[in-house]
């Protein structure tokens, strides 16, 4: 059974599963999610909880153990096993799928895995799993999505935002859901329950915008020049060293400039990320890049990040984030508009 996060308090107030798999990339929702399934778990009087972290190395007899400790007047318990890889390996799988025959009144197993790959999803274990549990996966919340997600979450808190209030939040912490659920219950505290107009939030809410190097690296590729400026106007801001700037954007150009040659070299574009080593997760952002530019206009911009790193460190004179930004442009646009 799959249940959505936001359906999840809704399914947990009818209803107890043994087995709850949570899975997603989000740490904010996915530790919601976990918080809600402990607190039903406790009002239906499972007490205590072993929480396990399977890294390299893990014993798992200890979760075997850990199922077989129960008796006749132990305490309800709860079993929640982490797995930060999504990949417990072959050891690791079939104590999984052996453990959720354990499963009874007084045993509640609760699986935590980042985002499930498609391969990872047909292996004996995840089936196993998916079919004997109550599946919850958390998707992240995107940049387009986020006002309106603001603005649910504001008026759960009781809060009855104007017009503009949960754009202009969504800018100011940029992606980061902990930032905007901070800002909320901050506003909640501050103004209490009620009206809020965007003078309030002007007033009250710090910026708390997650400006990183990756952020503004995924923004130019994405060909999002004006929220990659914003960025790097942010990063600078913050004090952050120009040379972290152009470290970060000359990797990702090396990175385009291998895929680049070898479909120029009539490569296939999946097998030519594959040897670029390009995460999945990360492959469209890769393939939208090589499709603005050509080989030439990438080689053109990873020469410039050679000049750009000696201003960073003084070996050339020049202003480093003016020479940054121009990179950032030519990466954001492409092609004639580059130019």
């Amino acid at each position: 059974m799959k249940v959505q996060a936001d359906q999840l308090p809704s399914h947990l107030s009818k209803d107890l599963a043994p087995c709850y798999f949570v899975s997603g990339d989000e740490p904010l929702l996915v530790d919601e999610a976990l918080d809600a399934i402990r607190a039903a778990a406790r009002t239906a009087g499972f007490t205590a909880r072993d929480v396990f972290v399977a890294t390299a190395g893990f014993d798992w007899s200890r979760l075997a153990a850990a199922g077989a400790n129960l008796s006749l007047f132990a305490e309800k318990r709860i079993v929640e096993l982490r797995l930060p890889t999504g990949k417990p390996g072959r050891p690791g799988g079939a104590a999984i799928v052996d453990f959720l025959d354990q499963l009874g009144p007084e045993l509640m197993f609760v699986l935590v895995t980042p985002k499930i790959d498609r391969k990872t999803a047909q292996t004996k274990w995840v089936k196993s799993v998916t079919s004997r549990s109550v599946s919850v996966p958390v998707w992240p919340v995107e940049l387009r999505q986020l006002p309106g997600w603001i603005e649910g979450r504001m008026r759960r808190a009781g809060l009855e935002p104007s017009r503009g209030v949960s754009s202009l939040l969504a800018d100011r912490v940029e992606g980061n859901l902990l930032a905007a659920s901070q800002e909320v219950e901050k506003l909640r505290l501050l103004l209490g329950e009620g009206p809020v107009s965007v003078d309030d939030v002007s007033r009250a809410v710090a910026d708390s915008s997650r400006y990183d190097v990756f952020k503004l690296v995924d923004a130019a590729l994405a060909g999002d020049g004006k929220r990659a400026m914003r960025i790097l106007a942010g990063l600078e801001d913050e004090g952050v060293e120009p040379v972290i700037v152009i470290w970060a954007l000359t990797r990702e150009l090396r990175v385009l400039a291998s895929v680049a040659g070898d479909i120029a070299a009539h490569m296939d574009t999946g097998r030519a990320m594959q040897r670029a080593r390009v995460w999945n997760n990360r492959q469209g952002l890769v393939r939208n890049a090589v499709a603005r530019h050509s080989l030439s206009a990438i080689l053109r911009l990873l020469k410039a990040t050679g000049g750009a790193d000696a201003k960073a460190k003084g070996q050339a004179p020049g202003d480093p984030w003016q020479a940054a930004a121009d990179i950032v442009l030519g990466l954001s646009l492409g092609g004639r508009r580059a130019a």
